[in-house]
C-alpha cells in the first residue's frame, strides 16, 4: 500500500473544517457566556442549546466511530451478521428499524423517565445527584466506573480513526491511533460544549455525505453480489443476516439489554439533557436523537452487507478476505477504499476520518467535567475559583486523553469495545441512577452495598476482551476457540451464556434497596447504636457533612435554607450556587422524587 496523497488532502481539509467550526463556536460562546462562570459554561453551554444544534449533537455522540465502524464489522462478520447487531426484530423488519434498535430504545428510555428529573432538578453533571443524596465519598466511587465507561467508549473511537487512517496512508495503525488521540484531545481543549456541539453538527453531515455518496458505487462494483441474495444464501461467506442459535438466546438477551438500559447512565448523553433550556426540551433532544440514530445506521448495514457479498480476489485488496486477515473491524474503510473509484472513497474516508473525531472530544470532555466538578471541587476544593476549575479540567483532558489511546491500542475489536463501554455502566451506575431518581429510602449503606455486589458478580463472569479470567462460572459456561489467521494462535477462553449481566444488575439495584432499608430500621429502632452510623446516612442524615450539599432529598418534610441557618457552610463563592437552583431549593416538592412519581 502506499501513501495517497488525495487521501491525505481530503483528510486534512475535512480536519481544517471541524477546527474551524471549532474556534468559532468557542468564539461565540466566550463573547455570549455573560454572567456564567467559565467552568459551568463548558460543561453544560450556559443551558441555552436549542433543538437543531441540540438534537445534532445528541445524535452525533452516539453515531461515531464505534457506531458505523462496529456496526458495519458485525453485520459482515461470519456466523454473526445483522441478528447479532442486537436486532430486536431481525428478518421481519426492515434494516432502517432492525440495526442498532438498542440505541433508539436507550435515547428513548432516557428521555421519558430520566431526562426531565435529571434537569428539572438544575444539575450539572450526571454524578451530581448521587452526591446530592449519597455524600461526596459514595459520588468518588461511583465516579470509577462512569470513567471507565467514557475512557472505553473514546477508545472504540479512537480504534476506528485509526483504522480509517490506516487504509488511506501506509502507516502502522497504533500510530495513526495515537495521531488521532493527539487531534481529538486538541479539538476539547478550543472550546467547551458549544464548541463540541457545532462540531457534532458537521460530523454528522460529513458522515451522513461520506457514506451515502459511497454506498451506490460499491454496490454496483462488479466483485460485489446481490447482497439481497447473500442475506440468505452462502455465496462467499454465511449469510449476513446472521441467526441466533438455540444456545446463544439469553447471551444475546443479555447484551441486548445491556445495550438498551447501558446506554441511558452517561455523561454524555446527560452532558446533552442538562444543557438544554427546559426539561421538555430535554425529552425532545433525547426522541430527535433516537431518530437520527435509525437514519444514520443505514449506511453501515449496507457496507457490511456489501463487505459479505464481495469476492475480494477480484479486487485490488488481495485474494484473502478481511477475515482471513484479522481485519474485520475494518471492513467499512476496506470497502471504501477497495470497491469505490479513487476519488469517491477519499471523500468517503476523508469526511469518516474527520467526523468520527469529534465524538472523542465528547467523551473526553464528559469525563474531565465529572471529575473538575464532583471530584475535584465538591469533594477536595469547595474554595475552588472558577478560573482553578477550568485549568484541572484541561489538565484532565490530557489524562484521560491518554487513557483512551492506551485502550484504543491494547483492545482488539471495535465492537467489543463498545460493549465494554456499557458494561461498567450497566451493572454499576445504571440500577444506582434507578434508585436515587426513582426509590424512596435508600442511603449510602445501600448504595456501597450496591457497588460491591454488582462489580464483584460482573467482574465474576471474567472479560475474554481484557483477557480476564473469571471466577464465577456460571450456568451454561463454555470454553470457546479463537483463531488468529495470520500467526495461527489459537486462543481458548469462557464464554458465559448465562445472563449474568443483567443479574448483576438486577442483584445490584435490590442490594441497594435492601440494605438501605435494613440499615434505616437498625438505627432508627436502637437495635444498632447511633454511634455506627459513620457514614451519617440514617440517624445524622442532617448532619454537616449533609448540609454543605445545600439540598437534601427527603419524603415529605423537604429541607429549605431557612432551617439550615444554625449550619455554618464551607462553601466558597464559586460552590455557593452548586446545587442552589430555585427549583431544587423550593419547599413545595417539586423537585422530591415523590413529585416526580406524583407527575408520572
Amino acid at each position: 500500500m502506499a501513501i495517497h496523497a488525495e487521501g491525505l488532502v481530503a483528510i486534512v481539509i475535512f480536519y481544517v473544517l471541524i477546527l474551524f467550526v471549532g474556534i468559532w463556536a468557542a468564539w461565540k460562546n466566550k463573547n455570549s457566556g455573560v454572567g456564567v462562570d467559565r467552568s459551568e459554561s463548558i460543561m453544560v453551554g450556559g443551558r441555552d442549546i436549542g433543538l437543531f444544534v441540540g438534537g445534532f449533537t445528541m445524535t452525533a455522540t452516539w453515531v461515531g466511530g464505534g457506531y458505523i465502524n462496529g456496526t458495519a464489522e458485525y453485520v459482515y462478520l461470519p456466523d454473526y451478521g445483522l441478528a447479532w447487531a442486537q436486532a430486536p426484530f431481525g428478518y421481519a423488519l426492515s434494516l432502517v428499524v432492525a440495526i442498532d434498535f438498542h440505541f433508539f430504545y436507550s435515547i428513548i428510555a432516557g428521555g421519558l423517565f430520566f431526562a426531565k428529573p435529571m434537569r428539572s432538578r438544575g444539575y450539572v453533571t450526571m454524578l451530581d445527584p448521587f452526591q446530592q443524596l449519597y455524600g461526596k465519598r459514595m459520588g468518588g466511587l461511583l465516579f470509577i466506573p462512569a470513567l471507565m465507561g467514557e475512557i472505553f467508549w473514546s477508545a472504540a473511537i479512537l480504534s476506528a480513526l485509526g483504522a480509517t487512517l490506516s487504509v488511506i496512508v501506509d502507516i502502522n495503525i497504533n500510530m495513526s491511533v495515537v495521531i488521532s488521540a493527539l487531534i481529538a484531545i486538541f479539538y476539547t481543549l478550543v472550546g467547551g460544549l458549544y464548541s463540541v456541539a457545532y462540531t457534532d453538527v458537521v460530523q454528522l453531515f460529513c458522515i451522513f455525505v461520506g457514506l451515502w455518496i459511497s454506498v451506490p458505487f460499491a454496490l454496483s462494483n462488479p466483485a460485489v453480489s446481490d447482497i439481497s441474495v447473500s442475506a440468505k444464501e452462502e455465496i462467499y461467506q454465511s449469510p449476513w443476516l446472521g441467526k441466533i442459535g438455540l444456545n446463544d438466546r439469553w447471551l444475546w438477551a443479555d447484551n441486548f439489554c445491556l445495550l438498551i438500559l447501558g446506554g441511558i447512565p452517561w455523561q454524555v448523553y446527560f452532558q446533552r439533557v442538562l444543557s438544554a433550556s427546559s426539561a421538555t426540551y430535554a425529552q425532545v433532544l433525547s426522541f430527535l436523537a433516537a431518530f437520527g440514530c435509525l437514519v444514520m445506521a443505514v449506511p453501515s448495514v449496507l457496507i457490511g452487507a456489501i463487505g459479505a457479498s464481495t469476492d475480494w480476489n477480484q479486487t485490488t485488496y488481495g485474494s484473502l478476505a478481511p477475515k482471513d486477515k484479522d481485519e474485520s473491524d475494518m471492513i467499512l474503510p476496506i470497502v471504501l477504499q477497495h470497491l469505490c473509484p479513487p476519488y469517491v472513497s477519499f471523500f468517503g474516508l476523508g469526511a469518516v476520518s474527520a467526523a468520527v473525531m469529534s465524538s472523542a472530544d465528547s467523551s473526553i470532555l464528559s469525563a474531565s467535567s465529572m471529575f473538575a466538578r464532583n471530584i475535584y471541587q465538591l469533594a477536595f476544593r469547595q474554595s475552588a475559583t472558577d478560573r482553578e476549575i477550568v485549568w484541572v479540567m484541561r489538565l484532565t483532558i490530557f489524562v484521560f486523553g491518554a487513557l483512551a489511546t492506551a485502550m484504543a491500542l491494547l483492545t482488539g475489536s471495535v465492537y467489543g469495545l463498545w460493549y465494554l463501554s456499557s458494561d461498567l455502566v450497566y451493572v454499576i451506575i445504571f440500577p444506582q441512577l434507578l434508585s436515587v431518581l426513582f426509590v424512596k429510602g435508600t442511603n449510602t449503606y445501600g448504595s456501597v452495598a450496591a457497588y460491591i455486589f454488582g462489580l464483584v458478580l460482573r467482574i465474576g463472569g471474567g472479560e475474554p476482551y481484557l483477557k480476564l479470567p473469571p471466577f464465577i462460572y456460571y450456568p451454561g459456561w463454555v470454553i470457546q476457540e479463537r483463531i488468529h489467521h495470520l500467526t495461527g494462535d489459537v486462543e481458548y477462553f469462557v464464554q458465559q451464556r448465562f445472563p449474568f449481566k443483567s443479574v448483576s444488575m438486577v442483584a445490584s439495584f435490590l442490594a441497594n434497596v435492601v440494605f438501605s432499608y435494613l440499615t434505616k430500621y437498625l438505627f432508627e429502632s436502637g437495635m444498632l447504636s447511633h454511634k455506627y452510623d459513620f457514614l451519617d446516612a440514617v440517624v445524622s442524615r442532617h448532619s454537616k457533612e449533609i448540609m454543605d450539599k445545600a439540598t437534601l432529598v427527603s419524603n415529605h418534610d423537604n429541607i429549605i435554607l431557612s432551617e439550615m441557618a444554625p449550619v455554618n457552610q464551607a462553601l466558597g463563592a464559586s460552590l455557593a450556587g452548586t446545587f442552589n437552583n430555585t427549583e431544587v431549593l423550593s419547599d413545595d416538592g417539586a423537585s422530591s422524587p415523590e413529585a416526580f412519581h406524583n407527575e408520572n
